[in-house]
């Protein structure tokens, strides 16, 4: 059974419904190598950072799984993206996201140009209908595109994947994990590739070589 890497989740420091030892233990069950705890940060909340760190050596100490502290910018006015990104990384953040222009929520347009072009951002989330030159910013830094398995942010993701695939951007495959039932396995999140028309060479590459690629950054 291969492992997985989930480099996008919540815990209840924002919206999301379990503690991140409850999030470790359950990514733990289903397998996974990894699971970056990603809570949503505005400058209101961004000390949520320091919240996860605390946990993540008692978790690693005892369990066999990775815990990484991360954020993810949550529609934020897109001036203030890259100060953000700063302050989460000087707060510990070893994973920055930022909230991409979703068909289901009101983003504020220019989010994904953004993102991309910003230095400290290793993952643009559920980036909805991103264009062609957004995608090749990303690719040209090293941005990853995510493919999503959350209700309502899935829905543009045969666009992200044909997107990046023809392009040559890195894509990842996360959860976006609010509650117990997200998480999801190596086999579930195979099948939600292909779903999405990533052809079978491409899928050990996004779940694995690619999320690697951003941990070992």
């Amino acid at each position: 059974m291969k492992r997985r890497i989930d480099l996008h989740t919540h815990s209840i420091f924002s919206d999301g419904e379990l503690l991140p030892s409850e999030i470790a233990r359950r990514a733990q069950v289903l397998n996974h190598e990894a699971v970056a705890i990603t809570d949503h940060v505005d400058g209101s909340n961004i000390d949520c950072v320091g919240k996860i760190i605390n946990t993540v050596n008692d978790i690693q100490d005892n369990w066999d799984i990775q815990i990484i502290p991360g954020a993810e910018i949550t529609h934020a006015p897109v001036e203030i993206i890259d100060k953000l990104a700063l302050e989460a990384r000087k707060m510990g953040a070893e994973i920055i996201v930022v909230h991409g222009e979703t068909l289901v929520e009101p983003v504020i347009e220019g989010t994904n140009f953004t993102a991309v072009n910003c230095p400290e951002i290793d993952i643009l989330a559920h980036p909805g209908l991103i264009t062609a030159k957004e995608a090749e910013i990303a690719k040209d830094n090293d941005v990853a595109l995510e493919i999503s398995s959350r209700k309502g942010h899935c829905l543009a993701n045969g666009h992200v994947a044909k997107m990046a695939l023809e392009i040559g951007a890195k894509l990842v495959m996360d959860t976006d994990t609010h509650a117990p039932q997200d998480l999801i396995s190596y086999e579930t999140a195979s099948k939600i590739l292909t779903g999405a028309g990533v052809p079978e060479r491409y899928i050990t590459q996004i779940l694995r070589d690619n999320p690697k690629g951003i941990l070992n950054k």
